[in-house]
């Protein structure tokens, strides 16, 4: 896990909300690399590494996951970095992936399908 990766996972989110989220996103949903908190770069870095194992230890096969299944891998492992840096994390912060709204899922899966090409 590296910084490069996190900032790649953090474009590829950036990308994801202005392409799906429904009219103006939250400034933070958007906010470049250098003003998101360490907690956040890091889990970033880790979630495109989870991402990158599955793909190698699949030799690419995980590619031929569907989309909604790339989307539900990236939320799982996001919501378990939420739950690894926060006690008591709000609710919907780990929300179940039914209860995302779709730009989410979508970004979600934007998410893997770009760690996929790199």
């Amino acid at each position: 896990m590296t910084e490069k990766d996190g900032r790649k996972f953090r474009e590829a989110w950036i990308a994801g909300v202005q392409k799906h989220f429904p009219g103006e996103p939250k400034p933070g949903y958007i906010s470049p690399w250098a003003e998101m908190s360490a907690w956040e770069q890091e889990a970033a870095a880790t979630v495109h590494g989870q991402v990158r194992g599955l793909l190698d230890v699949s030799s690419g096969r995980a590619g031929k996951l569907s989309r909604e299944q790339k989307g539900r891998f990236v939320s799982l492992c996001w919501i378990a970095q939420i739950y690894k840096h926060f006690e008591d994390p709000k609710p919907s912060y780990v929300a179940d992936w039914a209860d995302q709204p779709d730009w989410q899922r979508e970004t979600n899966a934007d998410i893997f399908e770009a760690i996929e090409h790199e």
